[in-house]
C-alpha cells in the first residue's frame, strides 16, 4: 500500500515522519497526471498545491476548522487527501466533481468555482461562528489571479476591520490565473517574491544588537519598534499591512515544513492574517512546467508520458472560428480593440493579441471592470469586443445595462462557452444570458448556428457602433455547415414541408437538433417548418406573420426555458393577436450536475426524439379539445 493510499481523512495525515510527506507528495503528484490524464480536468494549478495542502491539512482540523478554496481548479489534493480517491470518472457523469462538492463532502464549502468569492465567504461565516460561540479558524485560499477580482477587495476591506476574528487568508502565488497575472497587485506581489532582504537583516540585527555591551538590546528594541519603517524598504508588504492585516511571508509554498510553521504562527494570532505562500504551476511534471501559455491549466485526455492529445480530433472549434476571424476584422478595421479578463487564451484573442499587441487589455478576473472600460473606449471612438465566458458575464449585469446600453456604447459582447458546457459542471453551464439579458434595452442578441453565421454574425455584431450587440457560442466542435432554403425577414429557413402545421424556431446550435425533429415528425404525418432566427432579440416581426401560418409554434433553446427566447417569442405574438400556442424547449430552472454535454441535454430533454414526441403529443391533445387554455400551457421541458 502506497502512502496516498493509507490516507482516508486528513488526521492521517499528522503521523507522517518528514521523509514520508516528501514520499506522500511525489505519489500525489503521479497519481494527478496520470489520473487526469485518463479523463481531463485541471493538471497544473493542482500540482502547484500539493505541498501547501498536505500542510494546511496538518495544521487544521477539517471540518471543524473550515478550509475555503477559491475558485476551486487547485481542490483535486483536497479531495486526495479527504478520502476521495476515485478519479476514474473525474468530471463525469456520476463521479467526483472537478470542484469542491458539498454533496461529496463534508470537508467542502464552496462550489461555485467562479472566481474572487472565497474571502467574501469566509468573512460571512467567521462572523457566524463568532456569534454563535463556535470553536475553529476559517481558512481561505485564494490565487494571486483571484485577488485581481473587485469581490477580493471587498471582503479585505471588511476582514481587516475585525480584529477579534480567527480567519486566516492563505494567498497562493504562482504569479498566474489561466495565464501570468497582470495588473497592479501582481506587480506588488513580484515585489514581495523577489524580496528576502527583511528577514536577513532583522535576523542579523538581532543577532549583533543583542549581543553588544549595555546599549546593544536598547537599539534592537527601538529598530524593532519602527519594523513598519524596515518592512517599507526591504518587502514592501505594506499594502496587506496598511489594510490592517498581519502579514505573513513569502514562504516557500513547496516546503511543507515551512508552510506549516507559517499557519501555525498564523493560527495563533487570534485575528485575520495574510499567508503567502510562493508556488509553482506545474510543478514536479517537466511538461506542465514548460507549457508557458498556460502550464496545463486544463487539459483533455493525452498521453501522460508524450501529452499527445487521445481524444479524435476533429471539427474545429467555436472558439478558434471566432479567434480568426476577429483578427481579420483587425486587419480591416484599426477601431477595433478587445477585452479579456484573465482568459485572453480560453476565449480565442491570443492570436489577435499577437497581431494587434496595443489593441487589447487584459484586466484581470474583473469582468465588470471589463464591460464599464468597453463603455468608455467606445465612447472614445473605438469598437471594443469583449470576450468573456458566458456564466461569467452574469457578474456583469448592471454594467452592461447602466454603463454599456444607458448610453448606447458600440460595445461587442462576445460569450464562449454559452450554453451547456458539462463537464465543468453547475456553474460553469451559460444557461442564463439569453434570459437575464431580455430586459436589457437595444441590446441585440445573435446565436450562430455554423461557423459561417459566426462569422458574418461577428461581422454585423461590430458594424453596430449605437447600440450593443452580443454573440454567443457553446463549447464544442463547430458541425457542418447548415444552408439556407429561403430567407423571411431577417430569419434563414432552413426546412419547408408542403403546408406545414408546427413552426420550429431553431435557436443557434439547436438547428441540427430542430431539423432531426422535424423528420421525425414527418414521418408521423406532421409537416413542419424550420427557422433560425439568427438575430434573438428583438424578436424578428417577420416572425409574427409566418406564426400565424402555423398551428403550433415551438422554440429550441439552449438557455434557461424561464424569460428565454421562447417567452420572448410567446410575448410577441400575444402582443400582435396572434392566438397560435407556443411550446417552449429549454433548460430547466436547476443547477445541472456534471456530465458530457450530450448526456446533460438527453437527461433535460432537449433532443430530437424527446422534442418531437411533445409536440406531437401537443398537437394530438389540440385535436381532441381545441379550445381549451391548456393548449396554450408551455410542456414541462
Amino acid at each position: 500500500m502506497t502512502i496516498l493510499e493509507s490516507i482516508r481523512q486528513p488526521r492521517d495525515l499528522k503521523a507522517l515522519s518528514e521523509a514520508e510527506l516528501g514520499e506522500l507528495s511525489e505519489e500525489i503528484r503521479e497519481f494527478l497526471v496520470h489520473a487526469v490524464a485518463r479523463t481531463g480536468g485541471h493538471l497544473g494549478p493542482n500540482l502547484g498545491v500539493v505541498e501547501l495542502t498536505v500542510a494546511l491539512h496538518r495544521v487544521f482540523e477539517s471540518p471543524v476548522d473550515r478550509i475555503l478554496w477559491d475558485t476551486g481548479h487547485q481542490s483535486y489534493v483536497h479531495k486526495l487527501l479527504t478520502g476521495r480517491q476515485d478519479f476514474s470518472k473525474l468530471r463525469g457523469k456520476g463521479g467526483l466533481s472537478g470542484y469542491p462538492s458539498r454533496e461529496e463532502s463534508e470537508h467542502d464549502v464552496v462550489e461555485n468555482s467562479h472566481a474572487s468569492t472565497a474571502l467574501g465567504w469566509a468573512d460571512g461565516l467567521a462572523k457566524a461562528r463568532r456569534m454563535q460561540g463556535e470553536k475553529g479558524h476559517v481558512v481561505a485560499v485564494i490565487g494571486d489571479g483571484a485577488l485581481t477580482g473587485g469581490m477580493a477587495w471587498e471582503a479585505l476591506n471588511n476582514i481587516a476591520a475585525a480584529k477579534d476574528r480567527p480567519l486566516i487568508i492563505v494567498v497562493n502565488d504562482n504569479e498566474r490565473s489561466y495565464a501570468p497575472t497582470i495588473g497592479g497587485l501582481a506587480n506588488h506581489l513580484a515585489a514581495l517574491r523577489t524580496t528576502d532582504g527583511y528577514e536577513r537583516v532583522l535576523a542579523w540585527g538581532k543577532h549583533v544588537l543583542q549581543h553588544t555591551p549595555l546599549i546593544g538590546g536598547t537599539v534592537y528594541e527601538a529598530l524593532h519598534g519602527a519594523k513598519k519603517g524596515f518592512k517599507d524598504a526591504f518587502a514592501p508588504q505594506g499594502l496587506f499591512e496598511d489594510l490592517g492585516l498581519k502579514y505573513v511571508g513569502p514562504i516557500d509554498g513547496h516546503d511543507v515544513k515551512a508552510v506549516e510553521s507559517a499557519l501555525r504562527r498564523a493560527k495563533r494570532f487570534h485575528g485575520p492574517v495574510l499567508v503567502h505562500c510562493l508556488t509553482e504551476k506545474g510543478r514536479g511534471y517537466e511538461p506542465a512546467v514548460a507549457h508557458e501559455e498556460d502550464h496545463f491549466h486544463t487539459v483533455g485526455v493525452m498521453d501522460p508520458l508524450t501529452c499527445t492529445p487521445l481524444a479524435p480530433v476533429g471539427a474545429p472549434s467555436w472558439t478558434s472560428v471566432f479567434g480568426e476571424e476577429i483578427v481579420r476584422i483587425g486587419e480591416e478595421r484599426e477601431d477595433v480593440v478587445a477585452i479579456t479578463a484573465a482568459m485572453l487564451h480560453p476565449v480565442g484573442l491570443g492570436a489577435f493579441a499577437e497581431r494587434f499587441p496595443d489593441r487589447v487589455w487584459d484586466v484581470g478576473i474583473a469582468e465588470q471592470h471589463a464591460a464599464v472600460s468597453a463603455a468608455g473606449l467606445a465612447t472614445g471612438g473605438l469598437h471594443p469586443v469583449v470576450a468573456v465566458y458566458a456564466t461569467f458575464l452574469n457578474r456583469a449585469f448592471d454594467q452592461l445595462l447602466m454603463d454599456v446600453a444607458l448610453h448606447r456604447c458600440g460595445v461587442t459582447f462576445v460569450l464562449d462557452r454559452a450554453g451547456v458546457t458539462g463537464a465543468d459542471g453547475p456553474s460553469h453551464n451559460g444557461m442564463w444570458d439569453m434570459s437575464i439579458l431580455q430586459v436589457v434595452p437595444g441590446l441585440r442578441i445573435a446565436a450562430p448556428r455554423d461557423a459561417d453565421q459566426l462569422r458574418v454574425q461577428l461581422r454585423e455584431a461590430v458594424a453596430v457602433d449605437d447600440a450593443p450587440t452580443l454573440l454567443r457560442f457553446p463549447k464544442e466542435s463547430v458541425g457542418p455547415a447548415i444552408p439556407a432554403l429561403d430567407r423571411v425577414g431577417g430569419m434563414d429557413v432552413l426546412h419547408r414541408a408542403g403546408a406545414p402545421e408546427v413552426l420550429l424556431v431553431a435557436v443557434g446550435v439547436m438547428a441540427p437538433v430542430c431539423l432531426q425533429a422535424a423528420e421525425l415528425l414527418e414521418a408521423r404525418g406532421i409537416r413542419c417548418t424550420v427557422v433560425d432566427p439568427r438575430w434573438v432579440k428583438p424578436v424578428d416581426p417577420a416572425l409574427v406573420g409566418l406564426a400565424a401560418e402555423h398551428r403550433l409554434v415551438a422554440v429550441v433553446e439552449d438557455n434557461s426555458r424561464a424569460a428565454g427566447v421562447g417567452s420572448a417569442v410567446a410575448l410577441v405574438l400575444g402582443d400582435a393577436d396572434v392566438d397560435v400556442p407556443v411550446r417552449r424547449f429549454g433548460i430547466p430552472e436547476q443547477f445541472l450536475a456534471h456530465a458530457k454535454r450530450g448526456e446533460v441535454l438527453a437527461d433535460i430533454g432537449l433532443t430530437p426524439v424527446e422534442i418531437a414526441g411533445r409536440i406531437s403529443a401537443s398537437l394530438t391533445a389540440g385535436e381532441e379539445s381545441p379550445k381549451q387554455p391548456q393548449d396554450r400551457q408551455e410542456s414541462p421541458q
